[in-house]
Formats: C-alpha cells, structure tokens, sequence
C-alpha cells in the first residue's frame, strides 16, 4: 500500500495539475523567441555556404519559422497582454524590433511599413506600454498611438528645485532632459523675468499641468513661469520686488513643514533681517552646497565661497532655493506678529517646530532636538 505521506507530488506535466496560463504564456514566449534565434542562426550559416537564396525564399517551409527580416504580418486581433518597452529615440525599426521579440508583431517590416504609412506615429513617445501578442501591424502602431493622445499630467510639488522639476518633466512626459536644459539656456524664449538674472530658480509654480501630446520643453517651463507671475500679480506683488519676494519664500517652505509654522518662520526671518542677523537657515547652505540638508558638515558650515552659506553671509541668498507654494508666498506678505529670531524642528518626524526670542531658550530647543535623534538613530 503507498504511503500517502513519502509518495512523491504529482507531477506538474500531469493532465490532472494543469500549468497556469501564465505559464504557459511565458513558455510560448520562451520557445518564441528561441525560434527565431535558431531562425536567424540558421539563416546566416547557410548564407555563408553559397545557398541563401534558396534557403531564405523556403525558410518557412523548411523550419515552420519566420524571419523578422520578411514582411509576414499576423491578422490580429491579438492575445494575451504583454509589456513592451519603447526605448528613447527609437524609430520605427526599433520599435519594431522590440514588439517583433516580444511576440506582438509576425516581423520588423511590417511594423516599420504600418508606421510610416501613419502620420500620428510621430507622437509615440518613449516608456512601457501594454500590447497584445500577435496583432497585426496596423492595429499595433495604432495602439502605440492611442496611448499617446491622452493627456499626461505634470504635478510638481511645493519645494521642488528646478532639477527636481526638470527630472519630473522627463520621467513623466518621456521628452529628452536636453531639451528641458536647452530651454533653462535661453531664458528669453521661456518668459523668465529679467530680476530672475537667468536663473529659473524659484520661477517654476508648483501646480500640476496638463501636457499634450505634442508638448515641449520650453512650452512646460513657459506654463510654470507664467504661473507664478500671474500668482505675484494677483497678489499686487510690485514686479520690482517679484524676485526678493520667491527668495524668502523659498526659504519658507523648505524650513516650515506645517502651515501654521510658516507665517512665524517669515516673521523671525525678517527680524533676523532687520537686526542685520545672520539668517543661518541650512536649507540655504545646502542648495548652495549642492546635497542634502541632513547631510551638512562643520566645514561646509564655514565655507564662505558658498554664497548661499547664510552662515558666512548676512542678508538674503542671491536667489530663491527651490520653487515656493501660495502658502508660503502669503506668509512673507503677510508674517506672523511676533519676536521671534530663532526656530528649530524638535521632532523630524512630525515637523514640530518651536519659535524662540532668545538664544538660550533656542539652546534648550535644540537640546530637546538632540535628544530626539539619539532616541530615533
């Protein structure tokens, strides 16, 4: 009698514990793919030995294969969904060549034919893209092409360095990082005031925008430009002070996590300002140093070339540090009442933030600040 519990598991070949479809799908792939390889490996080996003509012209009758150099084309309607990758700057061909190994299209040629015979290939756009196998080339540019007339939305948040908004531009909208950096070039071309001495910097309004198909570069940072001039007018901002104004508020919001904070950390900016103090805000010293705030060391607290080392240097920065909300614009319009001079983020996980007059009493907020880090390292 078998021992039910030492008897070996069913085989997975047994008609009674059938594969998964997905499975199954990834083994006709696999065979796929090794068939064609095996095709093109065929082909080149009797190329080599004088007798291609006739082996390329029977090919299929031959092996049951098909090269991807023909023009064979399936009749769709399609399968299963498979994930193709477009890659940046691919043509047609390429394109092609990535569907053709993925199994969605019968050959490369037929695909480059179906694309050039539509028009709107030209707006498909680099990035992963869900098709079907075997469809025909046609109806496999066409979905290329449905996928790119839907609107794609940009959001960029509040505190975003032009970098960032840059890096966000390309990973959504698929358009080249050059173009963006070109665009950054020519400040005229996208609208950038002049008090903005050519530095987009603080100039790019936070808010989510609607990229069409056929967006640009230097269309997208225009969007984000007039934005915030048509934020600093609404608000009777005089232009002459547009620049000073997104200064503090850059300063603003990446220091205040919480709203409430912000119109208290503008008041103890501008008695800071007042009192020719420095403002000492290590946000500012870490955009000048180029790395992360939670990263700065002693020296690069003493470094005085760095001239948003607000340390080193009274007075404001010589630009905004990153791209300001209507938060913290409205809090430099209009700061708390207040004597504040000093403020410190006690708890880096929640953002609690306490103002002081003095120093000493800044000192024990900053003792409770440390006393948080051993308590959370």
């Amino acid at each position: 009698m078998t021992d039910l519990f030492t008897a070996p598991p069913p085989s997975q070949a047994d008609p009674a514990f059938p594969e998964p479809r997905s499975a199954r799908r990834a083994q006709r792939r696999r065979k796929k793919r090794r068939g064609r390889s095996l095709a093109v490996l065929f082909v080149a080996l009797v190329l080599v030995g004088g007798a291609g003509y006739a082996v390329w012209t029977n090919l299929d009758s031959l092996m049951g294969l098909t090269s991807p150099l023909e023009s064979k084309d399936f009749p769709g309607p399609g399968g299963d969904q498979v994930e193709v990758e477009i890659p940046q700057g691919a043509t047609g061909r390429v394109m092609g060549q990535e569907l053709y190994e993925a199994g969605v299209v019968a050959s490369v040629s037929a695909f480059s034919d179906a694309f050039e015979a539509n028009p709107d290939s030209v707006l498909i756009r680099p990035g992963t893209r869900t098709m079907l196998e075997e469809m025909s080339a046609k109806d496999a540019v066409a979905l290329l092409v449905k996928n790119q007339l839907v609107d794609l939305q940009v959001t960029i948040p509040e505190g975003y360095t032009v970098q960032q908004v840059v890096d966000r531009a390309v990973q959504v909208t698929g358009l080249p990082a050059e173009d963006f950096e070109a665009a950054l070039d020519d400040p005229a071309a996208i609208g950038l005031p002049k008090q903005a001495k050519g530095n987009a910097e603080g100039w790019l309004y936070p808010d989510t925008y609607m990229a069409k198909p056929d967006a640009t570069a230097e269309g997208l940072l225009t969007q984000m430009i007039d934005r915030t001039e048509r934020m600093l007018r609404e608000k009777s901002v005089p232009p002459r002070d547009w620049q000073k104004v997104l200064t503090k508020a850059s300063l603003v919001e990446r220091e205040g996590l919480h709203p409430e904070d912000k119109p208290k950390i503008a008041r103890a900016i501008e008695n800071r300002l007042q009192d020719d103090m420095a403002l000492q805000i290590d946000a500012s010293v870490a955009y000048g140093a180029g790395k992360p705030g939670t990263e700065l060391t002693t020296a690069d607290l003493a470094n005085g070339k760095n001239r948003y080392n607000t340390y080193e240097h009274t007075g404001l920065p010589p630009g905004p540090i990153a791209s300001p909300g209507v938060v913290a614009v409205d809090a430099v319009l209009n700061p708390a009442t207040g004597s504040w001079k000093f403020w410190v983020t006690v708890n880096l996980k929640t953002g609690e933030t306490k103002f002081a007059e003095s120093y000493d009493e800044h000192q024990q907020y900053v003792a409770e600040l440390r006393e948080w880090e051993k308590a959370n390292q």
